[in-house]
């Protein structure tokens, strides 16, 4: 076994430490999450911290590690007598991004449980780190249903495990740990809310701390051992002190006056439900049983606050974490001079620091920062959007023809026409449901029909491998004929291997939704683009929610470009979008190009994720005599592969040339407009995009026989 790096070695990331160490006092704090950059010593701490884990005595022979002085009496190993245990070191288990559901809860034989009636059950990951650590890295590439299993095990304090009928239960409290980089992709609100602490971890700008880095991994490469013992007398000392916070975490008081602080500051910041009160009550506990101290001070309250609650502010992937901590401060004092006033006086004075141990190199002081991010301000310039703009919808060229915004004279823009300031995006609204159709094989998601491990059964088949999902009624009908031949005598069923059948399932799948996005000076009207990125916008929003990826296509000028590959970070692309400049010709031909080559090679890359192409333009093409030609070619091109696809139409005006509407044909797609595009718009309920070739037809268009109301 190789020597892990020391925790006590980790230069700086105070936050991450401190939230680690609290969790190691109290696993009732929920875990930790661990957002940040990639090479910020993320994985290096939480490694680190399992070797500072006291030990644990365990009932011999136990596969559950069950505590001698307290067995589960459920335990699938038991019954178990109370008596003299086995120590051994808490362990640390990793849970692999590619694990199964078998993997990290556990097997059950179903052969064995048909045929002999007994729960023959192999332990998966939650046994193995029962009384130690879990850790999850990549925790948002993660599987939904993996993570809904790990944060319920996790909150229950025990697994269960149910296959047709057969239940086993087994105790599972860990110290859960995740870790994940934002560029990503982010978890669900519901998720997040599910991990008690949150820190964001960035690597430091001070040179002379990025040195010390560097000197102490080359020390640790050139001899781990060597260096582990430099550092031995420190990570004694705080191993010993967990064990004695540990020890004096039951008799912290958590007065009235802190308990008044902590509700006041979750619903000044309107959390959700009551989960963050809970965690910031047993956080600001830990935090003074760590200090030494018995009581619950006001600098605890404010730590708890900085670590539970910036990630239960997000409502969608578009808001930032953090807490204003002005507003923070404010409604502690305002609270404490509540609490002075009632009389209980266990709160503290809010001025002093309290800096009980801080002789000790972990961070137990509140100026750490605790978790929150770097704040960038409300304000980032966005583009000026005066009311002096049009609205785009007087003149409307013909086909070909360049837009208002470019001169008569060879098509060029006129002076001062060419590209304008990004405009802000209109506010999100719930779209309808864009899936593309048939029956998909591509990761969970919750977007187009697919054969999935979870979702309503369809129908049975032989297994390919392992057996993970019985369809009970297929193999007792293939096990009867041949109960007479095997010599049954008894009232069990004798089932064979060949017997058994897997059912299959049918969910939803996750796409590649890819943005194609018109950003020429037929779009730059003000008021239309707004509306246009606030379309875009929601349907990101959309795809964050339905667990797409996504990815973004703009054209303008000459050319096109891929402002963002396909990625899990949704978040990213609506930064991308807000930037987006607009002005010049209109080279759709480009675009469709571009957006053609993204997805040929993101098919190599995942031949199983199918994509949904998602064109946001007037359907205007200027550049030359064959512009309107070439992108007619163009569009074809996915027609041929069959790629599904919708044309966000956004011609406006009285008279509409329906250009969008002809080219949603030319894709063998759907064309909808902004209006349309809302879940609340009586144009219907929810939109199938109809790919090319289906029933041996072209995909429906509309956009010829729409006009304005």
């Amino acid at each position: 076994m190789s020597t892990p790096f020391p925790f006590t070695a980790v230069v700086g990331q105070d936050d991450l430490r401190l939230a680690l160490l609290l969790n190691a006092v109290s696993p009732a704090v929920g875990g930790v999450l661990v957002r940040g950059e990639k090479g910020t010593a993320k994985s290096t701490a939480v490694r680190a911290l399992s070797a500072l884990m006291p030990q644990v005595d365990v009932v011999p022979g136990c596969r559950f590690s069950c505590a001698p002085d307290a067995p589960d009496p459920a335990c699938p190993d038991g019954p178990h007598e109370v008596g003299p245990g086995v120590p051994r070191p808490a362990r640390m288990v990793e849970l692999p991004v590619g694990a199964s559901e078998d993997r990290l809860v556990g097997a059950l034989d179903i052969e064995r449980a048909l045929s002999e009636g007994v729960k023959a059950f192999e332990p998966g990951l939650l046994a193995d780190a029962h009384r130690g650590l879990l850790y999850v890295d990549e925790v948002n590439l993660l599987h939904d249903h993996l993570v809904d299993l790990l944060l319920d095990a996790a909150a229950m304090g025990a697994s269960y495990v149910e296959r047709e009928g057969v239940s086993v239960r087994h105790a599972a409290r860990f110290l859960l740990v995740g870790t994940m980089n934002p560029e990503e992709g982010e978890l669900r609100p519901q998720l997040l809310d599910r991990f008690g602490l949150t820190v964001e971890v960035a690597a430091s700008r001070e040179p002379d701390q990025r040195v010390e880095v560097v000197r102490r991994r080359l020390a640790y490469d050139d001899d781990p051992e060597g260096f582990a013992t430099r550092w031995a007398d420190e990570e004694s000392d705080v191993r010993a002190r967990i064990v004695a916070a540990r020890e004096l975490l039951p008799s912290v008081r958590l007065g009235d006056g802190a308990l008044r602080q902590i509700a006041a500051t979750c619903a000044a910041f309107e959390v959700d439900g009551m989960r963050a009160d809970i965690v910031m009550a047993r956080t600001a506990t830990a935090l003074a049983a760590w200090a030494g101290r018995t009581d619950v001070l006001a600098e605890d309250v404010r730590q708890a606050a900085l670590l539970a609650l910036p990630h239960r502010r997000r409502r969608n992937p578009f808001d930032a974490p953090g807490l204003d901590e002005d507003k923070l401060d404010e409604t502690l004092e305002e609270f404490a001079s509540d609490e002075d006033t009632d009389g209980s006086g266990d709160s503290g004075d809010s001025g002093d620091s309290g800096d009980s141990g801080d002789e000790d190199p972990d961070p137990d002081g509140p100026g750490g920062g605790g978790g929150r991010p770097p704040q960038d301000g409300p304000d980032d310039g966005g583009g000026s959007d005066s009311g002096d703009d049009g609205d785009g919808s007087g003149e409307v060229p013909a086909q070909g023809e360049a837009p208002a915004n470019e001169s008569e004279n060879g098509g060029a823009p006129s002076p001062g026409a060419g590209e304008q300031s990004p405009v802000r995006a209109a506010e999100p609204f719930r779209t309808k449901v864009l899936s593309v159709p048939g029956l998909g094989e591509g990761a969970a998601g919750r977007r187009s029909r697919a054969r999935t491990e979870h979702g309503r059964t369809t129908g049975a088949r032989r297994p390919r491998g392992a057996l993970t999902k019985l369809h009970l009624a297929a193999t007792v009908q293939a096990a009867a004929p041949h109960q007479r031949a095997r010599g049954r005598s008894g009232p069990g069923l004798v089932v064979r291997r060949d017997d058994l059948r897997q059912a299959t399932r049918e969910g939803r799948e996750g796409n590649l939704v890819l943005f194609v996005v018109d950003a020429s000076g037929s779009m730059a009207a003000r008021q239309r683009m707004s509306a246009v990125k606030g379309a875009v916008l929601s349907l990101l929003l959309d795809a964050y929610q339905r667990r797409d990826k996504v990815g973004l296509v703009t054209f303008r000028g000459s050319a096109a470009e891929v402002a963002l590959p396909p990625t899990s970070s949704v978040d990213a692309a609506a930064v991308r979008l807000e930037s987006l400049p607009t002005g010049g010709r209109t080279p759709l031909a480009a675009g469709l190009l571009r957006a053609h080559d993204v997805l040929r090679v993101e098919r190599l890359r995942d031949p199983a994720r199918r994509a949904l192409v998602v064109l946001v333009t007037d359907g205007r093409a200027t550049g030359g005599p064959e512009a309107v030609a070439l992108a007619g070619r163009a569009a074809r091109l996915f027609a041929a592969d069959k790629v599904a696809s919708v044309v966000v139409d956004c011609e406006s005006g009285l008279v509409r040339l329906g250009l969008a509407g002809q080219l949603a044909g030319d894709l063998g797609g759907t064309a909808v407009t902004l209006d349309e595009l809302r879940a609340d718009s009586i144009a219907g309920l929810v939109r199938d995009v109809q790919g090319k070739g289906q029933d041996g037809s072209r995909g429906r268009s509309q956009g010829n026989s729409r006009r304005a109301a």
